[in-house]
């Protein structure tokens, strides 16, 4: 399927041309038809030769319904703009355009109406004019009349070659569905109307607004029920909840809300000057007010009063409704960092200075120096693979810059550490993450580089001595003193003389040159092994009493000894107390 509004000054002929391509009525209210007019957005439906399904969203002319407007033309990619023969180039054709030109449409086609009533020409000539400084330059143009039929093929050929330009969007792309109708039906409940620009509805799928989750019961779709829809199309969808006009309905978890945005200001089309401080901002379906501030030229951070579900690139509309001015909005970051010091507006601008609203890993991930990655996706910047020169861990993604400076200072820290206080074990990653300002240990890992190294999630110098000559020395005077009697352990009250302090234990243990089966009991590393090697040689199973008296020990160092062979499954102990050496 595909999607039309139609755009164009009140009394021009937009509903009259829309009847004409369809065979059906877009103004469904009363007073619209006994006005003339159309006050709300009116919706028909057609097949062309070439281009299948098309949906027109024909919204209202008159300048009293701008916000109705602006709700039909922001969720669609393409236009039939209308103009009549028989009248000027007038004010809400003006004000469409414009809007059109902000929002970036650069599909549609120039329908001039009434070419019965007057010479086509001049009216034609002067559109054309006015399209060519916008974004619907080049736009093909056919003269036409509802009343006669004059035209209308040309213009069906007209809209199908447009419409073959069109780029076809992702099935499996989030949804974020603008809802422009919202209205309840006895026995269903909530029903709601919109655009789904891309991705896929389906009943039984799970959608969230401000107000909660919601549950999908069906979808319709031209009139009719349907299993699914695929965007573009226009669809009306039975909710779950309550759903207001102008909330937007998305797939959980697939975008970020907001309520502060980095934005470019495009052109001022319809006056001139800065936006006031409080003017209305239009996206999608959605009207509310923002507060405006200015960071630079161009640039603006954009306040709302509620959350909305934004992506880099977005389009929309500022408008004064004071003076009707426009202003063309594009999306540079719905995520922005705070402004909080002074000069922090100009440094922000500064930094957005090269930024158009284009989805670039790169360039956001070398802005903010350390983003997580699921942020990115849901900001609409796609990050797998990473960028090349990104260090990438943990779900976070650092520049390469970043990352540098990272690895500098977890060098310094590391080296301060290793002097200040060389007993102690070496920083932990997730010590050494704190220490950096970084998010997680994966991430402190990811940027540790020569002279350190990562050991079983510690770090230290590479090529540094791990074993202090104080703890060196004190292992030395435990060799001399157990020479010949490996196991006689020294008493706790020995222990200082040798050197052998808490800290200094700990350090040898940590560089695999005491093993300490229990505090305050001290042998040398492989201790362990010698006595699994001397107990081999006793019958087995074995009592405590046989070992001590083989090993040549006390009942203070064997039991805990013989519980460290337990633990590593060199012997097992035996209901009665006894013990066998594994395998045996």
């Amino acid at each position: 399927m595909h999607v039309v509004a139609t755009a164009g000054h009140v009394d021009h002929g937009k509903s009259a041309l829309v009847t004409a391509l369809t065979g059906a009525q877009p103004d469904r209210l009363e007073e619209e038809q006994r006005r003339g007019l159309s006050i709300e957005l009116g919706y028909a439906w057609t097949t062309l030769p070439g281009a299948g399904e098309v949906a027109f969203v024909d919204v209202p002319g008159h300048e009293r319904f701008i916000s109705t407007t602006l709700a039909g033309l922001g969720p669609v990619p393409a236009v039939l703009l209308v103009v009549a023969a028989d009248d000027p180039w007038m004010p809400q054709a003006a004000e469409h355009l414009a809007a059109l030109d902000a929002l970036g449409v650069t599909h549609g086609v120039l329908a001039v109406t009434r070419a019965d009533l007057a010479d086509p020409a001049p009216a034609r000539e002067r559109a054309l004019a006015e399209l060519a400084t916008t974004s619907l330059r080049g736009a093909p143009a056919v003269t036409v009349s509802a009343r006669t039929g004059e035209g209308l093929h040309e213009l069906r050929e007209a809209l199908t070659a447009m419409l073959a330009g069109l780029p076809r969007p992702a099935a499996h792309e989030p949804v974020r569905l603008w809802v422009d109708r919202s209205f309840s039906m006895p026995g269903a409940g909530t029903v709601v109307t919109g655009t789904l620009p891309a991705g896929r509805l389906r009943a039984g799928d799970g959608l969230t607004s401000s107000r909660g989750g919601h549950r999908i019961r069906a979808v319709q779709s031209l009139g009719r029920p349907v299993e699914e829809a695929e965007g573009p199309a226009r669809v009306a969808l039975n909710v779950s909840g309550r759903v207001e006009r102008g909330e937007p309905l998305v797939t959980p978890g697939a975008w970020h809300h907001t309520e502060v945005l980095d934005v470019r200001l495009g052109e001022v089309r319809l006056g001139t000057g800065e936006p006031p401080q409080r003017p209305l901002l239009h996206l999608g379906s959605t009207v509310l007010s923002v507060h405006h501030r200015p960071l630079g030229p161009g640039l603006a951070r954009l306040t709302a009063e509620r959350t909305l579900p934004l992506r880099v690139g977005d389009r929309a509309l500022l408008r004064d409704p004071g003076t009707r001015r426009l202003w063309a909005v594009t999306v540079l970051d719905p995520a922005p960092p705070p402004l909080q010091r002074r000069g922090a507006a100009r440094l922000r601008a500064e930094a957005l200075a090269g930024a158009h609203g284009e989805a670039d890993a790169a360039a956001e991930v070398t802005r903010r120096g350390i983003v997580a990655a699921e942020l990115l996706t849901r900001i609409g910047v796609p990050v797998d693979p990473p960028p090349p020169g990104v260090v990438a861990a943990g779900g976070w993604l650092v520049s390469a810059e970043r990352a540098a400076a990272a690895a500098r200072t977890a060098l310094e820290v590391v080296t301060e550490h290793a002097a200040a206080a060389p007993l102690e074990p070496a920083l932990t990653l997730a010590a050494l993450a704190e220490r950096l300002g970084l998010p997680t240990a994966e991430l402190a890992a990811a940027v540790v580089a020569e002279p350190l190294r990562v050991e079983a999630g510690r770090v230290r110098p590479a090529g540094a001595d791990d074993v202090p000559a104080d703890v060196r020395a004190a292992v030395a005077a435990l060799h001399d003193r157990l020479d010949g009697a490996p196991f006689a352990a020294p008493a706790a009250d020995e222990l200082p003389a040798l050197g052998l302090t808490p800290k200094v234990q700990g350090a040898a243990v940590r560089a695999g040159l005491l093993l300490c089966p229990a505090p305050g009991v001290v042998l040398l590393a492989g201790a362990d092994e010698l006595a699994a090697e001397r107990l081999a040689e006793l019958p087995q199973p074995f009592t405590v009493s046989d070992a001590r008296g083989h090993l040549g020990t006390s009942r203070r160092v064997v039991l805990p000894l013989l519980a460290h062979l337990d633990r590593t499954g060199r012997t097992r102990r035996l209901p009665d107390d006894r013990r066998r050496l594994t395998g045996r």
